[in-house]
Parts: structure tokens; C-alpha cells; sequence
């Protein structure tokens, strides 16, 4: 199964959610009073990582199946520092 298509999709749309979130954090000026700014960007980080191995697996017509692989253990580790970095917010705020 192809999965890079939506791979590529959904980080994405979590890599315009970090932003969203790293500003939100930056604006109200919380972003020194926790670590969730520092999971986003971690969490950023891993998503770009996501949507650059799914592209390329699209783009190379899935040839390198390791692209896909990394691309979708990236994707599940993005979520999950997503997910750790808005409990974190969460709890300090």
C-alpha cells in the first residue's frame, strides 16, 4: 500500500499546527515559562523530515522503499512530540 500520499497530507497540515502553536506560545509569552515551544519545534522538525521522505517517495515513484519508511516513523514521532507538547502547554498554562 502507498501510504506517501497521505503521509505527505497529513504532516502537512501538523506542520502548519506547530507554527500555530509556536506562535501562539511566542505571542502570549509562555514560551519561557515551559518547555512546549522546544517539543513543538522538536516535533516541527520531524514532520518537515516527513514531508520531504513522502515527497520524494512520490516523486521517485516509491523506487526506495526506505524513503517511505522513514517518512512514516517520522510522521508517527512528529504526532507524538505534537501530542507530548501540547500536554505540556496544557499543564503550564
Amino acid at each position: 500500500m502507498n501510504r506517501a500520499p497521505y503521509i505527505l497530507s497529513a504532516s502537512t497540515s501538523l506542520l502548519g499546527i506547530c507554527f500555530v502553536i509556536i506562535t501562539g506560545l511566542k505571542l502570549a509569552n509562555a514560551n519561557v515559562r515551559s518547555y512546549a515551544d522546544e517539543v513543538t519545534w522538536l516535533a516541527a522538525a520531524l514532520l518537515f523530515v516527513a514531508v520531504l521522505h513522502a515527497y520524494l517517495t512520490i516523486r521517485n515513484q516509491g523506487a526506495h522503499v526506505w524513503q517511505e519508511r522513514v517518512a512514516d516513523n517520522a510522521f508517527l514521532g512528529g504526532m507524538t512530540a505534537l501530542a507530548v507538547a501540547v500536554v505540556i502547554a496544557a499543564i503550564s498554562l
